[in-house]
């Protein structure tokens, strides 16, 4: 018997996986080893933070003893289990690897759980997945090879084999994780409301079984819905499509608001201060509220992303004509936010068949001479795919034309956009949520908010947390410029009409995190390190610090540093660890930076919207909320503007809107599933199905319902993604409100209108401000 036989079945019979390495045999569907059955895991090893932990006999008697989790109705709880003696697991073996668990949820609501690994250089993968209220199951990950690491477009895919079991769906990390030095597996749970049991038995690392060769080809119909899955709202003719969209037409017939809206969607019921003619804020009874033009107080229950940019799917072909590509620098939109850019029909005869994978995915796509031809489009610069760019198809906007017909020329998006105000009225909400279509914008049945991006060719500065894109160089002019631009441009769309409640402009920057310094300065970190001549943050940084410092002596006194001069300064330093001088004049810098990008945007916003309230900039509350950006947003802002992907307003997270007392909505929150959809992945924040999703949206409504500093929140987004993913970056989530054939989920439209419908009573009735 050869040594490392040997040593992988002392290692089984050990019950861990310490160390496998080439040349290991095993056969197909069984598992190489326990990585943790259990049996003598040592509680008081395993790190807790808001978890207790104990043994308990597991579900089936061959696996002895279980660990029981209960999650302690907190913001964040985690538990990291203990490694093995050497402190981390090697999970090296020649081919392909899944991770195997068996949980158990014996409570009565559906949990969302994060399972997190992390290597000896922290890295880390999470993935997550939601397990139903007495519900048992085995989930399963992916780990090494084709099937866990293969660039396809979406964020999750098919299952690659046969399986009962349930795929943890892949939410963030690294795929250059090195699996030969696993050095912590941690359970977690976000923003528990209350306390939450999981069981946790059987950790195995197996071999993936054979690959399905097909599990990628013909996954779409010509619908674009996931041809190899059934579901309850999945449409199989166009008779059948068009039948469902007469039966609606005829149900939305006589909608109309609840009785106790104003004509802005007010509380025509309610209190009424001054009328000014546009949406403002004001304080009253000790609750923060956003008032209409009539003087009604008004609360924002929303959808976003009332559009049709960035439905399309990349469908694996591209031209070789480089004209396609051409980007006038003077654009104000980002690609993500444009409806289809067409391609010229001189440029068809250059199209070419850029990726096989992407194509096979599709049972049929149409000649562009096909009467849904139409659809295609371009996607010039992708944000994370298979291609940089390509050809794309909307199959949202053909199932629009299938459902509605075109008696002339893109006749069906115009009943699409009274289809789309007749839910919205009759659905019950009291505004139109970010990122709408200026089609909207004159529509006078529903407040909107209107939106804006601030691209170009200015300097960058990278944070760190640079994931959708770096942060702006502010002290740029150029940076001035370009918001200029963009704001007139959102100016010239909303022609002071009072219908307009105020503008957002960007979205989800990288502003960092309050974790450690090197997250919450990465911005002034990366400032410092450039030369005054290339950066203008840089310079401006050198200028302050030189002004409160005057000499370098000082500040290296203060810093604890060995810097030569000021202009050693100006060419570029790093910093390791800061002192509690050094920190505080971080954060002096990074103020000055937050204060200048609010200040340009708030002076623009006055100059092109004067009569319209500035709602900030979106932070992603999830990434971090710095001290700084926050309150220079609070100092320039109307409203505060947050984006929450968890599962409510925890008190844990929000508590400091108390210290803020200011006005504050929630700009993107969702929940989704895939039990009973045609999606592999369900979206940031998942449900059990259909019925707990619609619980789960009117729990997180009531949560900012009842917080008296809220005035809004805009669920995240109006239609579902491609079932394929859309173009930009392969998101592929149950978002919607409606389906890609347009279909509404019902549980939904029922939970809005018993949300919208009590709305401003509850509000009314939730303890004032102290």
């Amino acid at each position: 018997m050869k040594k490392n036989q040997l040593r992988l079945i002392k290692q089984m019979l050990a019950g861990t996986l310490a160390g496998l390495s080439l040349g290991c045999v095993a056969n197909q569907n069984s598992p190489l080893g326990s990585i943790e059955n259990f049996d003598s895991f040592s509680l008081n090893r395993a790190v807790a933070n808001n978890v207790k932990a104990s043994l308990i006999t597991g579900q089936e008697e061959k696996y002895g003893k279980a660990l029981k989790l209960v999650f302690e109705p907190r913001e964040e709880s985690t538990i990291e289990l203990p490694t093995p003696a050497q402190g981390y697991w090697n999970w090296e073996y020649a081919g392909d690897l899944n991770l195997a668990l068996d949980v158990t949820n014996p409570g009565s609501q559906s949990f969302q759980f994060w399972l997190t690994l992390m290597d000896a250089k922290g890295r880390k993968q999470e993935r997550s997945a939601v397990i139903d209220a007495g519900q048992s199951a085995r989930f399963y990950a992916p780990l090494t090879g084709r099937v866990a690491n293969a660039q396809t477009g979406m964020r999750e895919t098919p299952p690659a084999w046969q399986t009962s079991e349930e795929k943890l769906a892949w939410r963030s990390g690294d795929r250059d994780f090195d699996f030969t030095q696993v050095t912590k597996i941690i359970f977690k749970a976000y923003a528990q409301f209350e306390t939450n049991i999981l069981i946790v038995d059987n950790l195995q690392l197996r071999v993936n079984p054979a690959q399905d060769p097909e599990y990628l080809v013909g996954i779409v119909d010509k619908f674009g819905q996931a041809a190899k899955k059934d579901y309850p709202t999945k449409i199989h003719s166009e008779k059948q499509l068009k039948a469902a969209a007469d039966a609606e037409l005829a149900s939305l017939a006589n909608a109309k608001q609840p009785e106790d809206r104003s004509r802005f969607g007010g509380w025509s019921k309610g209190p009424k201060l001054e009328g000014t003619g546009y949406f403002r804020t004001a304080k009253v009874d000790g609750r923060w509220w956003m008032v209409d033009p009539e003087g009604y107080l008004f609360f924002s229950s929303a959808i976003a992303n009332v559009r049709m940019a960035n439905l399309e799917t990349i469908t694996g072909y591209d031209f070789n004509d480089a004209s396609v590509r051409k980007i006038d620098p003077e654009e104000l939109t980002p690609e993500d936010s444009r409806d289809i850019i067409p391609v010229g029909k001189k440029s068809l005869n250059s199209r070419f068949l850029a990726s096989p994978l992407r194509r096979e995915m599709f049972e049929w796509l149409p000649p562009y001479d096909h009467e849904l031809g139409e659809h295609y489009g371009y996607r010039r610069t992708v944000h994370q795919g298979v291609i940089e760019h390509g050809e794309v198809y909307s199959f949202y906007k053909a199932n629009l034309e299938r459902r509605y017909g075109q008696s002339s020329p893109n006749s069906y998006i115009k009943t699409w956009r009274d289809v789309t105000l007749d839910r919205m009225v009759d659905w019950g909400f009291t505004s139109f949520g970010n990122w709408i279509d200026p089609m909207f914008y004159d529509n006078q049945r529903m407040p909107f908010f209107a939106n804006g991006w601030i691209i170009g060719d200015f300097k960058v500065i990278y944070s760190g947390q640079d994931y959708w894109s770096p942060l702006p160089d502010v002290y740029d002019p150029e940076f001035k410029r370009r918001a200029h631009l963009t704001i007139k441009q959102i100016g010239r769309e909303v022609k002071n009409t009072p219908w307009c409640v105020g503008v957002f402009v960007d979205n989800e920057k990288g502003w960092g995190s309050m974790k450690n310094d090197r997250a919450h300065f990465g911005a002034v970190y990366y400032a410092l390190s450039r030369t005054s001549d290339e950066s203008p943050a840089k310079k401006q940084f050198t200028q302050l610090l030189t002004k409160k410092y005057g000499d370098i002596a000082t500040l290296n006194q203060a810093w604890g540093t060995k810097i030569d001069s000021w202009s050693s300064f100006a060419t570029g330093i790093t910093m390791d660890k800061l002192n509690d001088a050094s920190r505080a004049d971080f954060s002096m810098l990074y103020a000055d930076y937050a204060e200048t990008y609010f200040r340009i945007v708030s002076s623009e916003i006055k100059d092109a919207l004067p009569n319209h309230m500035y709602m900030g900039v979106r932070i992603a509350a999830e990434w971090g909320m710095p001290v700084e950006v926050v309150a220079a947003a609070k100092k320039y802002s109307d409203v505060l503007s947050f984006n929450n992907y968890r599962e409510g307003m925890h008190p844990d997270t929000w508590a400091f809107l108390k210290d803020l007392d200011f006005p504050t909505i929630i700009g993107e929150y969702h929940i989704g599933s895939t039990s009973d959809t045609d999606f592999y992945h369900p979206g940031l924040v998942i449900a059990a199905d259909q019925t707990d999703r619609a619980k789960m949206y009117e729990n997180y409504m009531n949560s900012v319902i009842d917080n008296p500093y809220m005035v809004g929140a805009h669920w995240f987004q109006y239609i579902d993604d491609p079932v394929t993913g859309r173009a930009y970056d392969g998101e592929n989530y149950n978002v919607g409100w409606v389906s890609n054939t347009d279909i509404p989920y019902q549980p939904m439209v029922d939970a809005a209108k018993r949300v919208n419908k009590s709305l401003y009573q509850r509000r009314s009735k939730i303890p004032p401000i102290q």
